[in-house]
């Protein structure tokens, strides 16, 4: 199965939203959760992010590549657009640091992220999809 419009619809506009996705990784010095602005859909069985800071999710990625995506968005439950409001996708990141899956991922950011400082030595980061659901842990694949 693949992933609604509607969730590839909030996911590529998160950011400017107001509701940024947070990746949640392990390393060894312990868990890390933070904002990744650059959060896309990259297809129907992957999610992308670039990676221009390179610090702890970096540093804990490259020690244990899962990860979990996590999106929120309460006014979208309100609303009648998701039946909850908390999304997760769990997954083993994939770094590109070069060539075009690298080029394809950046070709997808939106403008501010593709311009920001830092960007063009960036690392396009690849999530193989392998679960996906709602906070009541109904799949949304």
């Amino acid at each position: 199965m693949a992933l609604s419009q509607t969730i590839k619809n909030l996911i590529n506009n998160a950011w400017t939203d107001g509701y940024p996705c947070l990746l949640a990784t392990a390393g060894g010095n312990g868990p890390n959760i933070g904002p990744k602005g650059s959060m896309v859909v990259f297809d129907d069985k992957h999610l992308a992010y670039w990676e221009r800071t390179k610090k702890t999710a970096l540093e804990n990625v490259q020690h244990d590549n899962r990860v979990v995506v996590m999106y929120a968005n309460f006014k979208a439950q309100r609303d009648g657009v998701l039946p909850s409001g908390f999304l997760r996708f769990w997954g083993k990141v994939e770094m590109h640091e070069s060539g075009p899956i690298r080029d394809a991922i950046f070709a997808k950011l939106p403008k501010r992220e593709q311009e920001h400082v830092g960007a063009d030595t960036g690392i396009g980061m690849l999530v193989p999809i392998e679960r996906a659901e709602d906070v009541r842990g109904v799949s949304i694949l």
